[in-house]
């Protein structure tokens, strides 16, 4: 784990935009923080197959975790202040409070789901193991959350985390990314024990 661990941050440290946001994050002292998914397994898997590490990136999935506020004009003010701090990278934030996603995942995914009780809880349930990876770094110490490991992140490999999300949003997913990495090793829905 700690040669896969190592190799994975030596890819993190090739994208001078996840570097930035690395670097930078902690100046925004907002409290138990984290950005991942998306971002840093796409980063790798462009590194890996030759590609510039933010082509066909799409957004920067900015999360925390705040219990005391649950409400959308508190999420969307944290939202402002990021956008914000990040004004000169030109990827998107998306950034939620993991604390009140069950508020409007329904609405969204069209069922329910209970409240995380942590950032490390919300991060369980994302949607494959490659992308269930998270990073922050607070007092000068930097860190990855990946409770699935790094193996099918570094060996391109998609497998789906059953844990929330159906067949149909793994699907959709995997299916715009194996047009972006031809490579990716895809595990079919119902080959996967996850």
């Amino acid at each position: 784990m700690h040669s896969l661990e190592s190799s994975f941050w030596e890819l993190i440290y090739k994208s001078s935009t996840l570097k930035k946001i690395l670097e930078r994050s902690s100046n925004l002292q907002i409290p138990n923080w984290y950005f991942g998914a998306g971002c840093l397994a796409q980063t790798i898997w462009n590194l890996k197959t030759g590609n510039s590490p933010d082509q066909y990136i799409n957004d920067i999935d900015w999360v925390y975790f705040d219990d005391s506020d649950l409400s959308d004009e508190s999420e969307r003010e944290t939202e402002r202040r990021v956008r914000n701090h990040f004004a000169d990278i030109s990827l998107k934030f998306d950034v939620k409070n993991q604390a009140r996603v069950h508020k409007w995942y329904a609405q969204k995914f069209g069922y329910e789901i209970p409240p995380y009780s942590s950032i490390e809880d919300a991060i369980r349930t994302w949607p494959t193991t490659a992308t269930a990876v998270a990073i922050t770094n607070t007092s000068d110490q930097v860190r990855v959350f990946a409770p699935y490991g790094l193996e099918d992140l570094m060996s391109l490999t998609a497998r789906p985390n059953k844990k929330q999300i159906t067949e149909e949003i793994y699907l959709s997913k995997v299916d715009r990314w194996q047009k972006c990495w031809p490579s990716l090793t895809v595990i079919s829905w119902n080959a996967s024990e996850q």
